[in-house]
């Protein structure tokens, strides 16, 4: 069975002069599952690239202290406890319907990078059975497929970028390949993209928004936020 790895980037301004500290927060889980079997989901922090696992202490801020949502086929939202592993979380649950379920996690980081406010978001998606609706993803930016499919490798792949649930014209996404390749990309004016892979593997989409804003953030404050969001695909 493929696992789905929902990979969320995390760029952080780590010192004053805007050197950035690139490290990884993502959700390792089966593609599908089945009705009354267990759903293994496992959370890390570190290097995707070299599968470098934190421990969950020296992760950046509060990250550490996310949430993880499970969102079932009917909507219902259920917060899902998740236990400290040596170099990460682990915690399942258990299909009982079939249906398209949705892991989701979205963080405000506590610390500032510099004087802009920073929120991470990342889902991951369960298939179980026939699927008769998408599942509903909180996550106010994403990128969204037609379909959570076994994609072919050489074939064009086609996604949306979705900014308060709204297309995100001229929307930016970077795709990462499993062999290290990287490309961004500008969305059209519905927020579509299309790509073609040419390596096997998992890719990661991440998409980004960065506004100038201004407020108070944890009694800190911030004259810009940052909004990055990832989801994955395999190619077969």
């Amino acid at each position: 069975m493929k696992t789905l790895k929902s990979i969320l980037f995390l760029a952080l301004l780590a010192l004053p002069f805007k050197n950035l500290l690139a490290h990884a927060l993502w959700i390792e889980t089966p593609l599908n599952g089945k009705i009354g079997q267990v759903q293994q989901v496992n959370i890390f922090y570190g290097e995707y690239a070299t599968q470098e696992k934190e421990a969950p202490a020296k992760w950046y801020s509060d990250v550490n202290q996310f949430s993880l949502w499970l969102i079932k086929p009917g909507k219902e939202k259920i917060k899902l406890q998740v236990k400290e592993t040596e170099n990460g979380f682990t915690t399942s649950f258990t299909p009982t319907v079939q249906g398209q379920y949705a892991l989701s996690v979205v963080h405000e980081a506590k610390e500032l990078g510099g004087t802009t406010k920073y929120e991470f978001s990342s889902y991951a998606i369960v298939n179980v059975g026939n699927i008769k609706a998408q599942a509903d993803v909180p996550n106010l930016l994403k990128t969204v497929f037609k379909s959570h499919k076994v994609h072919q490798i050489n074939q064009e792949v086609e996604f949306q970028v979705l900014l308060n649930n709204n297309a995100f014209a001229k929307g930016k996404v970077m795709i990462f390949s499993p062999e290290g390749w990287s490309k961004e990309c500008i969305a059209d004016e519905n927020g579509y993209i299309t790509f073609k892979p040419v390596w096997k593997g998992f890719y990661v989409l991440e998409a980004s928004n960065y506004e100038k804003t201004n407020g108070t953030h944890h009694g800190k404050t911030y004259d810009a936020s940052w909004q990055g969001a990832t989801s994955g695909i395999f190619i077969h």
